[in-house]
């Protein structure tokens, strides 16, 4: 073993990818002192006959208003992403990061049209809650998926509610929400994991 040498290895594709495709977005976005964030990477109420519309509805979860807000959500999604990339598959982790994109971009268009939502928070939120179900068994549901649910759905209703700021709390809640139905979904084995 003494010969042997450390690699580094490309162990989460689809997270990584998923980090440097929100980073290159980042940089173009400050490259473009904004514009490209504004055009294609978050979602806002547009005409349907503008294809940037449907690019948005899903390109949202790319882009980020600073570093702050991108390290906020990269840090938890590098944390929690690799282990359930490992457990679901690499497909599964597209599909659940397409369908949250999908899910809150369309929300956002249709109950906030005059509100600009960027960034990759409905991810996490759906990552979080379907890290809680990683050990779930037929016929019961898990303690720790509880608790997570309360305090981080939780906290978002109450911030929602009592905390004025552009954090967009739905958004939270919605990704949480995908997040643990498809992890019901996957954990019955109904999705295939690759």
């Amino acid at each position: 073993m003494a010969g042997k040498k450390l690699r580094i290895s490309f162990n989460s594709p689809v997270i990584l990818g998923f980090t440097i495709i929100c980073f290159a977005v980042l940089m173009l976005g400050y490259a473009t002192s904004g514009r490209s964030t504004v055009y294609a990477f978050s979602v806002y109420r547009s005409s349907f006959l503008n294809p940037f519309t449907y690019i948005r509805l899903v390109g949202h979860v790319f882009g980020h208003a600073n570093w702050e807000h991108f390290i906020g959500n990269i840090m938890l999604i590098l944390v929690v992403g690799p282990l359930l990339e490992e457990k679901y598959g690499s497909s599964n982790m597209i599909f659940i990061i397409l369908a949250t994109a999908l899910v809150t971009g369309v929300v956002n268009v249709i109950f906030f049209p005059g509100i600009r939502l960027l960034g990759a928070s409905g991810v996490v939120f759906a990552l979080i809650l379907l890290s809680s179900l990683t050990s779930i068994k037929e016929g019961e549901i898990p303690l720790t998926f509880i608790l997570v649910a309360f305090i981080y759905i939780g906290e978002q209703v109450y911030q929602g509610m009592f905390v004025h700021s552009n954090v967009s709390n739905l958004t939270h809640i919605l990704g949480g929400f995908t997040g643990a139905s498809l992890g019901f979904v996957m954990n019955k084995n109904k999705m295939n994991r690759y």
